[in-house]
């Protein structure tokens, strides 16, 4: 195995959704950690994350928060590991401003940002995993059957609706 994808969180209230990402590297047999982080309410401990996770066997950390969602970008600034942010829909812009401070990173301290939600903490978890398959052909072997079932699904929907 390539290495393992720590999950952070900025709430407890974040788990259904950031479960989608445990849920798809737990599919793709991805070893991962899921914990909840604040940058803003336990900035101490967010950065003790981050700081330690490559230490610790992690080689991707995957972080999500709504409202101000500064969590992706503080871990970043923490670490050189790739850092995915999953902006959350949990204030009244609906996750406006959550993929905002999420994708508008300087120059330097990159985040990938994925989609709001549930289809964001999906993708995140496969980009994770595409980042790990680089160096486990067993992984990309796993990621390649994925899309190509994925592809049936679509051709037997398609002949559904015929």
């Amino acid at each position: 195995m390539a290495g393992k994808v720590l999950i952070l969180m900025g709430s407890k209230s974040d788990a259904e959704v950031m479960g989608e990402a445990s849920r798809i590297l737990a599919a793709l047999g991805v070893p991962c950690t899921t914990t909840v982080a604040s940058a803003h309410r336990s900035p101490g401990r967010t950065q003790k994350l981050a700081r330690e996770a490559e230490g610790q066997g992690y080689s991707v950390i995957i972080a999500g928060a709504g409202a101000a969602a500064h969590l992706a970008g503080v871990v970043a600034a923490e670490t050189v590991l790739p850092v995915i942010g999953v902006p959350l829909a949990s204030s009244p812009l609906s996750g406006l401003d959550s993929l905002l401070s999420t994708a508008q990173m300087p120059g330097g301290v990159p985040v990938a940002t994925m989609a709001v939600g549930k289809a964001g903490a999906q993708n995140a978890a496969y980009l994770a995993a595409q980042i790990l398959a680089l160096s486990d052909p067993r992984l990309r072997k796993t990621l390649a059957e994925r899309r190509r079932q994925m592809a049936e699904a679509v051709d037997a929907a398609a002949e559904d609706v015929r």
